[in-house]
């Protein structure tokens, strides 16, 4: 495994002889593949988790034999830091293009950082993988992006839908009103927008409450207020700071709204971390249903004892499960493509139609990607805390616990 540095990077490119795109490369030499996490800065714990994740894949392909149809050749990760902002992912990208050697890419975390990360390595035709969300990064018509995690325009309401289903047989009753509280950023007010849009309509849901409030909120008094008296079925959060969050459960609580008397759906990965367990404490998540693309999964149960035993993490999210399975999914397009090729791979990759391999790492039956490079069908995974644990309840399939639901009445 290598970490690349500027300097570091630029002095291995110019040793290096130049190759041609396209060009296979001997069996015998590692396949280099690059991740870029950001390892520095507020997201520095979301890089590390993603690390954690493509370097257990590595050893695993290593460990079993390599790529098999390239005479055994082992995987080595060059590893970049993205930094805390966009100028910085880009410049990281900017060095991992000028690494001729490099087969394929994996990262940057947020969409943000994966949308200025792949306008430099669409330029340089390296095919790249990412978890991010954003509708955007394949809507550009780039050729050599792969997105494994249902869009941000969908992820939501592709929740909502099968939750309110389970949520009917759980309760007796489905639920049909909703409010919503948001902070004003951009994330959070992309997510709505569809869901304003119509979409909470198609799910059967009328809007008694819809309050957006600026980083930091200061009190949440009267939000709650608020809600209390729009008495919804259920709760939409959308908060990016863990300040605001804890302060609107906690208010939660204090009203007697929380502990899921009230189901709280806040679509975030980052609402199941241990990180959120420390800062708001299981009392306060206790009930909490959180959205993300990916999750464990009662079928991933060996797999997820084996991973958190080596990682040391509690549990294991999102960014963790993904990038074992960006690993894998690569692995197994090299084993049909056949030769160390960009090209080759790309065309594998989009050519993935499987319900096993690679499809085992991530949620849903079957693995598979659209021309534009999207996985097709992808399901989100709902999670809920319970006993402070965030564990999955959809899809029903991967479920490692029932739904809690509170009864009318």
């Amino acid at each position: 495994m290598t970490t690349i540095t500027r300097r570091g990077l630029l002095g291995t490119a110019l040793a290096m002889p130049a190759i041609v795109h396209g060009t296979a490369r001997a069996q015998s030499a590692p396949i280099r593949l690059a991740l870029l996490a950001p390892l520095s800065g507020p997201f520095a714990r979301q890089g590390e988790l993603m690390r954690t994740g493509a370097t257990l894949a590595v050893e695993d392909v290593n460990r079993n034999g390599g790529i098999k149809a390239l005479g055994g050749a082992t995987l080595e990760l060059v590893i970049a830091d993205a930094g805390a902002n966009v100028e910085q992912v880009t410049s990281a990208a900017q060095r991992l293009a000028a690494d001729r050697e490099l087969l394929a890419g994996m990262g940057a975390w947020a969409s943000s950082f994966t949308l200025a990360a792949t306008e430099v390595t669409e330029r340089a035709k390296l095919p790249w993988i990412t978890l991010s969300w954003a509708d955007t990064i394949t809507a550009r018509g780039f050729h050599y992006v792969l997105a494994s995690s249902p869009p941000s325009s969908r992820i939501i309401p592709a929740a909502l839908e099968p939750l309110l289903a389970l949520a009917g047989k759980v309760a007796g009753k489905k639920p049909s009103t909703i409010a919503c509280i948001n902070d004003d950023t951009a994330v959070n007010q992309a997510n709505m927008k569809p869901l304003r849009e119509g979409g909470f309509e198609k799910l059967g849901l009328k809007t008694v409450m819809d309050e957006n409030f600026s980083v930091p909120l200061s009190d949440a008094t009267p939000l709650i207020q608020r809600l209390r008296r729009a008495r919804p079925d259920l709760v939409l959060l959308g908060t990016t700071a863990t300040s605001d969050s804890r302060l609107l459960l906690q208010t939660l609580t204090e009203f007697g709204l929380g502990q899921g008397k009230v189901p709280v759906i806040a679509p975030s990965a980052n609402f199941g971390t241990p990180e959120m367990l420390k800062n708001m404490g299981a009392n306060y998540l206790e009930g909490v249903i959180g959205v993300a693309g990916n999750w464990t999964s009662k079928r991933q149960a060996a797999l997820n004892a084996d991973l958190m035993k080596r990682s040391g993490e509690p549990w294991l999210i999102q960014d963790t499960l993904s990038l074992y399975g960006h690993v894998a999914l690569i692995a197994d397009a090299l084993e049909r493509a056949g030769k160390a090729d960009r090209d080759a791979l790309m065309a594998a990759l989009l050519a993935t139609d499987t319900t096993g391999g690679p499809a085992r790492f991530f949620l849903g039956e079957r693995l598979r990607f659209e021309k534009n490079g999207r996985r097709a069908d992808a399901v989100p995974a709902v999670f809920q805390w319970k006993n402070g644990k965030p564990l999955t309840v959809l899809p029903e399939a991967d479920a490692e616990a029932e739904l809690s639901w509170p009864r009318p009445g």
